[in-house]
């Protein structure tokens, strides 16, 4: 184990020799800056050590707000769905097993090694848990196993009397009768979905308004195409499925790695959060958020935020880059921004009203930590309109270490931000009584 044990410390050394030449907040914005890219195939790797919470301990809301374990002892949360009632059922989840000789060989076993310090690798409980705040007190009483024997599974959408669930290769749908806490009627598929190697393999999912169509985020199936693009079909794409028929079409493309999934309040556009590329300095690329357009083609992977090429892609393709189309609105660099949701509606304070909520999970990739938190932006007239403030922190300790890690973010009927922690096991519940002043700003 001489080569492998080399390559460790030559990974660890690497997330110490380089940082960052810009301000945490110039990779914000609808114009984020963009530095000369500094490729290396050795990559930083800096990743906050998974410790989970101290008893008694939790995540720090914003002033005026508080904050609470709304269900915990969860396994690896990933995801929220609220059912009609109110119940709140949450994916418990890891990646999929990597099919034989798909694993990328030393440089992956050392890059996964880093994944599991930072809290992922874990074995996939591969279930979906049902809460229930029966008394409206923000805590949930009733904890019950609501699906199981699933593979991997992440989105749900309920249309009808179906569940609808997006495992890592096929989208599932269960019969659903309100206030039932469980579900041990077999599954009908009808999707199957890109799987196999699954360098990313959440699959979110969202019901068009009239209930005919599921949109899907599927991420891709390398950094930048490393493993050949034959491995990319139907991904780093948005999805569109039909429900009757079961037959599915790339909506748009070019999203490496689309996770958060919404529609617009005010003008019904569809929106995704997208982790963007790895590998070429701390500073690039911003992770973002923006609206999809029917057949829109967004960079990935020949280039990025727009028309900026990148040059490791051979070969090259100007035909796509000049279709390219700039996100709306950058989220930092490597700040892994999975969750997001808008907030439809005033049960979370009025001024929160069509703004975008991002549950930010936290960097590998870059010498100085960024992400771990959850923010707020907010937009006029469905565009956004201001920088991002802190809703809920403290996710890093003093030293650097990670008590928890957000993912999913959920405002529920009753006015309150859920957020899946799958470092901390827990879900936790932000509410504000009234609206309240700004949370701090990136700086």
């Amino acid at each position: 184990m001489v080569l492998p044990c080399a390559l460790f410390l030559a990974f660890s050394v690497a997330g110490c020799d380089r940082g960052s030449q810009l301000p945490e907040s110039a990779g914000y914005g609808p114009d984020p800056q963009l530095p000369e890219p500094a490729p290396s195939w050795i990559p930083t790797l800096k990743v906050a050590e998974a410790i989970g919470w101290r008893e008694g301990d939790g995540p720090k809301p914003a002033a005026g707000m508080e904050v609470v374990a709304f269900g915990s002892d969860l396994a690896h949360p990933r995801w929220l769905y609220e059912l009609p009632n109110g119940d709140i059922l949450v994916a418990e989840s890891d990646a999929p097993p990597k099919p034989e000789g798909t694993s990328g060989g030393i440089r992956g076993w050392v890059q996964g090694l880093f994944m599991k310090r930072a809290g992922s690798r874990t074995e996939s409980a591969d279930r979906i848990t049902l809460l229930r705040d029966s008394d409206g007190d923000g805590v949930a009483e009733t904890k019950s196993a609501f699906l199981d024997k699933l593979n991997s599974p992440f989105g749900m959408a309920l249309i009808g009397d179906r569940l609808y669930v997006a495992n890592a290769d096929a989208i599932i749908s269960f019969p659903y009768e309100q206030g039932a806490t469980r579900v041990t009627a077999p599954g009908e598929k009808l999707a199957d979905l890109p799987a196999g190697r699954n360098h990313h393999w959440t699959k979110s999912l969202l019901a068009s308004l009239d209930g005919s169509k599921l949109y899907l985020g599927v991420g891709s199936n390398s950094n930048v195409g490393e493993n050949g693009m034959e491995e990319e079909e139907r991904r780093a794409a948005v999805l569109e499925i039909d429900v009757a028929s079961g037959a599915s079409r790339v909506f748009a493309s070019g999203l490496r790695n689309p996770v958060g999934i919404d529609w617009n309040p005010v003008n019904g556009e569809l929106w995704v959060s997208v982790n963007e590329r790895d590998e070429i300095g701390d500073d690039l690329v911003p992770d973002y958020m923006t609206s999809v357009k029917d057949g829109a083609f967004y960079g990935w992977p020949y280039s990025y935020y727009g028309q900026h090429v990148d040059e490791r892609i051979e070969p090259q393709k100007p035909e796509l880059v000049a279709r390219a189309i700039k996100p709306d609105y950058a989220l930092g660099s490597h700040t892994a921004s999975l969750g997001f949701t808008f907030v439809d509606g005033t049960a979370f304070g009025e001024r929160f009203q069509n703004g975008a909520i991002i549950g930010q999970h936290g960097s590998w990739n870059r010498s100085r930590p960024v992400g771990y938190r959850v923010i707020f932006v907010p937009f006029a007239n469905g565009r956004p309109a201001g920088p991002p403030e802190e809703l809920l922190t403290g996710f890093l300790d003093a030293d650097g270490k990670a008590q928890g890690r957000p993912v999913g973010v959920m405002v529920d009927r009753r006015g309150g931000l859920l957020v899946a922690d799958d470092v901390g096991n827990t879900v936790w519940r932000v509410s504000s009584g009234s609206p309240t002043p700004a949370g701090n700003e990136v700086n």
